[in-house]
């Protein structure tokens, strides 16, 4: 594979597309783009996502559920849910590559935050990319399955927000998936991960019956 896209700098040109923009380089550019450079430099998202085409959906999923991994309770739901709302939305509404209001594209993790995490998991992610590939692609770029990739991440970012105990990394972890399905655009992870989706959702929120009582709160909140 060619060098991915620098978030800190500028990318060489063999990682560049025709276009002008990087080609979707998976769990590589994950591992690659935040191994190099200050440690405690802050990687704004608006500049990480910038260079990216097919997989910045997959990033930007991925930079939103570290605080999931924070053992603090509450932290995930009030920092992570936010954001995979905003990635399902756009999911849903059928587009393309990430929008970011400014003052979120201004934020974001410093670059030894991101290299902690990955050094965590870096040995797991390194043997998916052996096992992940492009693959059953209609399940992963037609506007049907976008949308319900969005729908059913805003479901998980629903269950992430509320108080279920011990679920911050299940919920986490879930969407950890998504992002890799996203980056590596591999449809049988995607069918695997919405089918997961839907069975924490009837478990942990129909079964308990707090994902109804904070849907219902939320939709109040918003037509208020």
């Amino acid at each position: 594979m060619t060098s991915p896209a620098d978030p800190g700098g500028t990318a060489p040109d063999s990682a560049r597309t025709a276009g002008g923009g990087y080609r979707n380089e998976g769990i590589r550019t994950l591992l690659a783009m935040f191994e190099q450079g200050d440690p405690d430099e802050h990687l704004p998202l608006g500049k990480v996502l910038q260079g990216l085409e097919q997989s910045a959906f997959g990033v930007f999923l991925f930079i939103a559920i570290l605080p999931a991994f924070i053992p603090i309770p509450g932290i995930g739901g009030a920092v992570s849910s936010p954001l995979v709302f905003l990635i399902g939305i756009q999911l849903l509404f059928g587009m393309s590559r990430p929008w970011l209001p400014g003052f979120i594209a201004r934020r974001g993790p410093k670059r030894s935050t991101v290299h902690r995490f990955l050094g965590k998991i870096s040995r797991p992610l390194r043997r998916l990319d052996r096992m992940l590939k492009p693959r059953l692609q209609a399940l992963i770029v037609p506007l049907p399955a976008r949308m319900l990739t969005g729908v059913l991440l805003l479901l998980v970012g629903l269950l992430l927000s509320l108080p279920i105990p011990f679920t911050n990394y299940l919920f986490g972890f879930q969407l950890l998936l998504f992002s890799l399905a996203l980056l590596e655009r591999d449809g049988a992870l995607m069918l695997f991960n919405w089918i997961a989706a839907i069975t924490a959702g009837l478990f942990f929120g129909l079964g308990s019956g707090q994902l109804i009582s904070e849907s219902i709160a939320l939709a109040q909140r918003w037509m208020n």
